[in-house]
């Protein structure tokens, strides 16, 4: 089985070499990796490119942002599996892939695992960890998601439901999942171990105006995808996260 990793960029190189040899360290797979950058104007293309042909698929041009580089990323993935990977995480070691491959039987359209975040320069240092748990039927309306870049799921998923929507701007990954998996209720695997560490300051948890941002394009995914939520979704989302506090 073949796995496509997508990596989106824009001026990560103070962060994407780590990223890079994350995904070619990885032993045991039939590994296709993809790098979409948005046109960065600091030295990311200079350091995707040291990499020479062990990236298979490269593009440098200005986009719409993250999730316009996602799907650019994904149609241009010939993998059964794609997972992405952001240019500031990196797999917790070299067997990750392996693993998440091992999960996808014949019953099986995506799998999901644990996440924890690492302070920006002392990566070793684990701020939160975010357990999944394994997913149960209405889970989104009590609040619950995987983390996204934990989430692998096969190209046909993509092909069939469609990939990011450009119309929001910190929430499309959600969107995604919440259409996939509650909406047209893919097949999960959970994988219960952290397979990846996510740099702590993501953009929608940047401030309390992001935050309060991330929570109306919530609101907007359910709408989009003609659901309803529960009167206490949008309570309950931003409150799971607190408990990751607690589990360093």
């Amino acid at each position: 089985m073949k796995v496509s990793i997508v990596t989106v960029a824009y001026n990560a190189a103070s962060t994407i070499k780590d990223t890079i040899e994350s995904v070619l360290s990885q032993k045991g797979i039939d590994l296709e990796y993809i790098i979409v950058d948005g046109g960065s104007k600091d030295d990311t293309v200079q350091i995707i490119e040291s990499f020479g042909d062990q990236i298979h698929k490269f593009i440098s041009e200005p986009d719409k942002g993250i999730y316009d580089g996602m799907n650019k990323g994904v149609k241009m993935a010939t993998g059964d599996v794609v997972g992405i990977l952001n240019s500031d995480d990196f797999y917790m070691d070299e067997n990750v892939l392996q693993k998440v491959i091992s999960k996808f039987t014949e019953d099986i359209q995506a799998v999901y695992a644990d996440l924890v975040y690492v302070d920006q320069f002392d990566t070793d240092k684990i701020t939160r960890t975010w357990v999944s748990k394994k997913y149960e039927e209405d889970a989104f309306i009590k609040g619950w998601m995987p983390p996204h870049p934990t989430f692998f799921v096969r190209k046909e998923i993509y092909d069939k439901f469609g990939c990011y929507s450009l119309e929001l701007r910190s929430a499309a990954d959600y969107e995604f999942m919440l259409r996939v998996i509650h909406k047209h209720k893919i097949s999960l695997s959970y994988l219960p171990e952290v397979i990846v560490k996510m740099r702590a300051g993501g953009e929608s948890n940047a401030s309390f105006k992001n935050r309060l941002r991330a929570n109306k394009e919530d609101r907007m995914a359910w709408k989009m995808n003609d659901l309803k939520p529960s009167p206490f979704t949008f309570i309950r989302k931003p409150l799971s996260k607190v408990s990751q506090f607690f589990k360093k």
